[in-house]
């Protein structure tokens, strides 16, 4: 079987290698997607964590803690697949933990790796597959445990078709801690066993149960006043900006107060929205560029976050939050973050990757769905016409959270069970 994951994994590889190299994501860190940079290292069964990007690494945040808590003489192995979620695991990681990169999923790279890491533990956020490194665990006897595990709508019809390749893999999955009763029976209808199966709830409302990283942040900072409003587009993608700025411009006319503060979900990107900025009139102005700046020079201004790992800092500044990702087809983000400061939060019509917890905070009433620009312009204006309304969402939003967290706990439950169970 791993025959055919190599030839796979290698025509994928094979395509995706140019996409890589002209869009600069070559890293310092590639070699140890290779296996390389290993030699030496010394490791005493820790527990290896695996979360691929940003996204993932934060919502693992509460989790390492717990596991720093329950397992204060154990090392962890904190594995990503982008620098920016490398970024954030170093932040994560003890002194004695270890931080690196996932390596690529070719049989022989990911057996040398676990051959030096020989983890006790194997933990997998969400459900972010990779067949060589599950075999290759499975055959070591080392357990994989899943959490925060969602089979997505797009992922569930693609493993109903190649069902012959990935049951096989599933099955070699020790247990699943899953966000939904949904992902549940998805799980079940693809051949995974009902007793390995365990719906503990979505990990991300845990996330800001503490005070989130790197806050610290003043209005003033920005230039703003008492009476000003923020409006913060958080995790924008493509064509996407064009749609926000566009209704941004029609607000402004009308209600010169507010200002825009503009996230893309890639920070490179910054300067592409620069030039989408300007072309609307506005002037942009990069947060890297923001010391010393005062009172805001420019009334006709839009923020622009050219740096990582800051955007819940600007949630929660922010009057009112746009979450990108859904007036494109992005799947939407993350919108527990901006909730979290209470604040009301808009989405567009594309919040598939985070279905349940978007219908929720609509049968709630804790959150507003646009369908289009058209859309978010009225909703933008009827919160600042209605400040009452206006509060009364967010803080809707933030009782959510304190309600439906729990499932960190859950997860290390079943961790402690698995470890314990390695070590006899």
């Amino acid at each position: 079987m791993w025959l055919i994951y190599d030839f796979i994994f290698l025509i994928i590889f094979s395509l995706s290698l140019p996409i890589y190299i002209l869009r600069g994501k070559i890293h310092k860190g590639i070699g140890r997607r290779f296996g390389l940079g290993y030699r030496g290292l010394k490791l005493d069964s820790p527990i290896w964590i695996h979360a691929v990007s940003v996204g993932e690494a934060i919502m693992m945040q509460p989790l390492i803690a717990k596991l720093h808590e329950a397992f204060p003489h154990r090392q962890l192995v904190i594995s990503t697949v982008t620098p920016t979620g490398n970024r954030i695991a170093q932040r994560l990681g003890k002194d004695t933990d270890y931080v690196t990169y996932l390596p690529l999923d070719f049989s022989f790279i990911v057996r040398r790796v676990i051959s030096v890491v020989r983890p006790v533990l194997f933990i997998l956020a969400e459900t972010e597959l990779w067949p060589n490194l599950i075999f290759s665990l499975h055959r070591q006897r080392i357990p994989v445990i899943v959490v925060n595990g969602r089979v997505s709508d797009a992922s569930f019809y693609g493993y109903r078709l190649a069902r012959f390749l990935f049951s096989p893999l599933l099955k070699k999955i020790n247990f699943f801690s899953v966000q939904t009763d949904t992902d549940k029976a998805r799980l079940v209808a693809l051949g995974v066993s009902e007793d390995k199966i365990v719906v503990s709830g979505n990990m991300k409302f845990d996330i800001l149960a503490e005070p989130p990283l790197n806050l610290g942040c003043k209005r003033s900072d920005l230039g703003l006043t008492d009476n000003d409003k923020l409006i913060v587009a958080g995790s924008t993608h493509h064509n996407e900006e064009e749609l926000v700025i566009g209704s941004f411009l029609r607000l402004h006319r009308d209600y010169p107060f507010t200002h825009l503060f503009v996230a893309p979900r890639h920070p490179q990107r910054a300067k592409q929205v620069s030039r989408i900025a300007e072309k609307f009139g506005f002037r942009a102005i990069f947060l890297s560029g923001l010391k010393g700046l005062g009172p805001l020079p420019d009334k006709k201004a839009i923020f622009i976050l050219d740096t990582i790992g800051e955007l819940n800092k600007f949630y929660s500044l922010a009057d009112i939050v746009f979450v990108g990702g859904s007036l494109v087809r992005k799947g939407g983000h993350n919108i527990l973050e901006p909730a979290f400061f209470a604040k009301p939060v808009i989405f567009g019509p594309h919040m598939f990757n985070f279905r349940d917890i978007a219908s929720l905070f609509l049968e709630k009433k804790a959150a507003l769905k646009v369908e289009n620009s058209q859309e978010l312009y009225l909703k933008l204006v009827f919160l600042l016409e209605h400040p009452q309304q206006a509060e009364l969402l967010g803080k809707k939003a933030r009782q959510l959270i304190y309600e439906y967290q729990g499932a960190t706990a859950k997860n290390l439950k079943i961790i402690k069970r698995i470890v314990g169970m390695a070590d006899e």
